[in-house]
């Protein structure tokens, strides 16, 4: 799994009921965009060093259009 700075990572809850958990990438700090990541949780103060699992997904921001919408 391949990440860059102002990647959104999303973690699936396992359970029902469970929220996903997400995050901003911050830092990348292992080879050409692999783990560990520098994570700033959208539920948690500060930044956080992170290896995903299975239940990670990167979510990679869509480029901007001129003249449409973001």
């Amino acid at each position: 799994m391949r990440a860059q700075v102002g990647d959104k990572l999303v973690i699936r809850g396992h359970k029902v009921g469970e929220h996903e958990r997400v995050g901003r990438i911050v830092e990348v700090r292992g080879s050409d965009g692999g783990a560990p990541w520098l994570v700033e949780w959208d539920d948690a103060e500060g930044q956080h060093l992170f290896w995903p699992g299975s239940d990670a997904e990167v979510v990679h921001p869509r480029p901007a259009q001129e003249g449409g919408p973001l």
